[in-house]
């Protein structure tokens, strides 16, 4: 059997009908929403024509919304390519294994103790993330579960569900910031400001500069880590090293919108049909997928139950759920 071999041009070619695609959702995500400003009010006031109404709609709610899911489907992306590529487990996603869920209730912890700084949840998600990562690097280690992605998954599944309710204890304990509190169990893009966006760049950026060292070594751990071991790297620490900028990741778009699960498993298997394994372009990839799909989501939020609004990891985990059966069917792995 012949391989099939991507070459730069037909990943070059991929990237710009993403790039297409990503500023369609950008258009839409401006001009359509769960109020009742029309669209052409949204259209004149980009033109600089509109009225008073319509340009605090766009600048001070749809702007950031859009930049801010841009920012956290991007961070997500990158995090569950680099997530599976360390764990080599095609199911691993940080909402799956308890990343997510970590970062959550570091962040519903240090509500219910008094914090309510924004830095402050950024680092405390970052340490809960961080937490559930080094969790998963356990699990891995443990006999033969590194190798059976579904024993994993239910691992991650068990943390996650462990966390999910120790967060709703609080919740129904702690009534005097409950509101806060749901927003971290359920996790939603609207309602965030231009501050959110201030604090959370230097996070993602910092998380992907982290990255950057493991690429290469990720990439040989890819062919199996006796093979890493070979060419000189040393998969134990690339595991480490990768993790950390996975919990920073993660942390960051945690404390930025709450938990938003598998958009770190859609990115991946989406952006492998396109180009193949090769993490060294799936992650180029990803920082237009994962904005890409995580737009379609919150859009479609805002449409769905006019003039209300649904949580968008609600709408990511129903597209999500239909890739996560996909995957399994098609890698033949064993039923749950």
């Amino acid at each position: 059997m012949t391989a099939v071999v991507h070459r730069p041009s037909s990943v070059t070619h991929v990237a710009v009908k993403c790039a297409a695609v990503l500023l369609l959702l950008v258009v839409a995500s401006l001009t359509y929403g769960a109020g009742d400003v029309a669209p052409s009010r949204i259209w004149l006031s980009l033109l600089g024509q509109g009225d008073a109404e319509a340009r605090f709609m766009l600048m001070e709610l749809r702007v950031p919304r859009t930049l801010l899911a841009i920012l956290v489907g991007a961070a997500l992306g990158i995090a569950g390519i680099v997530l599976q590529a360390a764990t080599r487990n095609p199911l691993a996603e940080p909402g799956l294994l308890g990343v997510s869920a970590g970062a959550s209730f570091a962040v519903v912890l240090a509500i219910s103790m008094g914090g309510a700084a924004a830095t402050l949840h950024l680092g405390v998600a970052i340490s809960g993330a961080l937490a559930g990562c080094m969790l998963v690097l356990l699990v891995t280690q443990i006999r033969d579960v590194g190798d059976d992605p579904v024993r994993l998954v239910l691992a991650g599944a068990a943390f996650s569900g462990i966390l999910t309710a120790l967060s709703t204890l609080i919740l129904l304990y702690d009534q005097r910031s409950a509101d806060e509190i749901r927003f971290w169990i359920i996790g939603a893009l609207g309602g965030r400001s231009v501050e959110t966006l201030i604090w959370s760049l230097p996070g993602v950026v910092l998380g992907l500069l982290l990255l950057l060292p493991a690429i290469r070594p990720l990439a040989a751990l890819a062919l199996g880590e006796h093979v890493a071991t070979g060419l000189g790297h040393h998969p134990k620490l690339t595991r480490l090293w990768a993790l950390v900028s996975v919990a920073i990741l993660v942390g960051t778009a945690t404390a930025a919108a709450g938990p938003i699960v598998f958009v770190g498993l859609v990115v991946p298997f989406v952006a492998r049909r396109f180009v193949g394994p090769d993490i060294r372009r799936t992650l180029g990839l990803s920082c237009l997928i994962g904005p890409a799909i995580l737009l379609f989501a919150d859009t479609v939020s805002r449409l769905v139950v006019k003039p209300y609004e649904l949580p968008v990891g609600v709408v990511t985990a129903m597209v999500g759920a239909p890739v996560l059966i996909a995957i399994v069917r098609s890698h033949r792995l064993p039923r749950l």
